[in-house]
């Protein structure tokens, strides 16, 4: 658990839970001495991860009922509330395109709203290994590509990226040299 999400005020008080989302508000004093009702959201943290495969990326086009038109994305999903997020990243791979991995590094922890306590997990598995059929949820269709290093770094500029809070990472990758071969190291290092 990060440090924002260690920070609801211990006189906050659950004033609507849905299915993702939960609202929190509390009286806070002001500089002036008033008194006015603060609020945060609180969700489910997510994991994403970039799987390897070989000296590929595995990469989903997926659907979604309340989504016009198909998107890319990485692989993840919401973890489960008090689950590890690195257990939710196994179940995630696994579940969405049948892959597993047994070489996992937690490469970004992101908190990319502030007034949401969320955080978002980015892992990297590497050498993944397909060990059965995808397992969808009823809202999911999902259909997953391997793509090269080069085209894993131009998702920054499609606009169907899901993971916008990696599209500046992979654009300054794409164009730093020392980052780009640091960065592809990383992904595909075997040892």
């Amino acid at each position: 658990m990060t440090d924002s999400q260690k920070s609801m005020p211990a006189n906050a008080k659950l004033v609507f839970k849905g299915r993702i989302f939960e609202v929190w508000q509390w009286e806070q004093k002001m500089f002036d001495g008033s008194v006015e009702i603060f609020e945060r959201l609180r969700r489910p943290n997510t994991a994403v991860m970039i799987a390897t495969v070989g000296d590929k990326i595995l990469i989903k086009v997926q659907e979604q009922p309340s989504r016009p038109r198909p998107f890319l994305s990485l692989p993840g999903g919401r973890c489960d509330w008090r689950e590890d997020p690195l257990d939710a990243a196994r179940r995630e791979l696994l579940e969405e395109t049948g892959y597993e991995s047994q070489d996992w590094i937690l490469w970004k922890e992101l908190n990319p709203v502030g007034k949401i306590e969320w955080t978002v997990y980015t892992y990297i598995a590497r050498n993944c290994v397909q060990k059965k059929a995808p397992h969808l949820d009823a809202g999911e269709k999902i259909t997953t590509r391997l793509i090269g290093f080069e085209e894993f770094l131009t998702l920054s500029e499609d606009p169907t990226f899901y993971e916008r809070e990696l599209a500046g990472v992979l654009m300054r990758t794409r164009y730093d040299p020392n980052a780009k071969e640091e960065f592809y190291n990383l992904l595909f290092k075997t040892s």
